[in-house]
């Protein structure tokens, strides 16, 4: 059987849900957030979204975990639950480096995905990085058994080749999700399959231009999959008869799915909501619980609204002499609640990748709903 898009209705709820992604997708441009903000979130829904992959495959580490090792280790060396989740963040920026809208799939390039994701790992790697397996497999609580390592070639060549053929611009969603169903079902990887796929998922739609309306991931599929882990794999499984019924169901599944996690990402275009129900509840957060004074709170919060600062910004907030408020902006970089811009050494902006904020942004993107379920207790 060859992968194919199954019929379906003009007025059917696929179509409806096609047409909302559309809709939803021209109103990401709108946004008024900073930019540099933005990108700061875009990292912290990144790690989210690591996470979330590794967690559906039963990686049961935290975002502290995750959070502590990054800021200890100074040789790069991790625990292995944490290189696996380290590993699918740097496949997630392989992607966005080497992608552009409209670029055809490769083997090739979904092979070095593979790589990337497998790689330096025992329990979670493969032997064989970037290479089709050369054995057969069986996964694991499912009733059909993948095609024999002989057929994957062929079977990989085919698959390319429907991702990359040309359609009706309506149909891209329904084929990416009917990619993600067949790549698992070849399973060409001997391990990492399931990581690969979410991950291929992402690509296509970057591919089709969802991730480049602003600075932020403006979708996420793995929060699809990870909102109920064994619905997930029960949908995979309906899919297997190759009917239509069961491949619409399964289409019909990821693409409200994607819409859902697309409505909640457009808020996060709007200032006034970024600002108002991520930030400045997240830095009420440490200073509750003490781990920041109040004019460091007040420091941070300016932060968060300016978007990048300089010490002479944040006078109000660290009053007192240039020595005096130099120094509190070194303690805030030591504990890594600011962090110096790349290009300008005296200018600064929120550390949202290793420090006590990237926990309390989750914390509460996890009470306004912006997490996957599997993830909820993994804070």
């Amino acid at each position: 059987m060859q992968p194919r898009i199954p019929s379906f209705s003009f007025d059917s709820p696929l179509m409806e849900a096609v047409f909302e992604l559309e809709r939803l997708r021209g109103d990401l441009a709108l946004s008024d957030t900073d930019p540099e903000l933005l990108r700061q979130i875009r990292e912290v829904l990144q790690l989210v979204t690591s996470m979330t992959s590794a967690r559906i495959e039963g990686n049961r580490t935290t975002v502290l975990d995750v959070v502590k090792e990054k800021a200890a280790s100074g040789d790069g060396r991790y625990s292995e639950s944490v290189q696996e989740v380290i590993n699918l963040e740097q496949a997630s920026q392989f992607i966005d480096a080497q992608l552009v809208v409209g670029q055809p799939m490769t083997q090739s390039f979904l092979r070095e995905m593979h790589r990337i994701v497998v790689e330096g790992l025992r329990a979670e790697g493969d032997r064989t990085p970037g290479t089709y397996r050369r054995r057969a497999v069986a996964i694991a609580g499912a009733a059909l058994d993948p095609p024999g390592p002989e057929l994957v070639p062929a079977l990989m060549t085919e698959l390319v080749d429907f991702i990359n053929e040309p359609r009706p611009s309506s149909h891209d969603l329904i084929a990416t999700a009917i990619a993600h169903h067949r790549f698992l079902w070849i399973h060409p990887f001997t391990n990492g399959n399931g990581r690969v796929a979410r991950l291929l998922t992402y690509a296509s739609l970057v591919s089709q231009g969802f991730t480049n309306t602003m600075s932020v991931r403006a979708i996420n599929p793995t929060a699809v999959f990870g909102a109920d882990r064994e619905r997930y794999y029960d949908a995979l499984a309906a899919a297997d008869s190759d009917d239509d019924r069961g491949l619409l169901d399964w289409c019909a599944y990821v693409l409200v799915g994607l819409k859902q996690d697309l409505s909640r990402m457009k808020s996060l275009g709007e200032a006034a909501f970024v600002l108002d129900e991520i930030i400045r509840p997240s830095v009420e957060a440490l200073l509750q619980s003490a781990l920041v004074s109040a004019p460091e709170a007040a420091a941070l919060r300016e932060t968060g609204a300016r978007g990048i600062v300089r010490a002479g910004d944040l006078s109000d907030a660290l009053p007192g002499s240039a020595a005096t408020r130099s120094q509190a902006i070194r303690r805030l970089l030591e504990r890594r609640l600011l962090e110096k811009m790349p290009d300008s050494p005296r200018a600064y902006r929120l550390c949202l990748t290793s420090g006590p904020l990237v926990v309390a942004v989750i914390r509460r993107l996890e009470e306004l709903d912006f997490i996957p379920a599997i993830m909820r207790g993994a804070i």
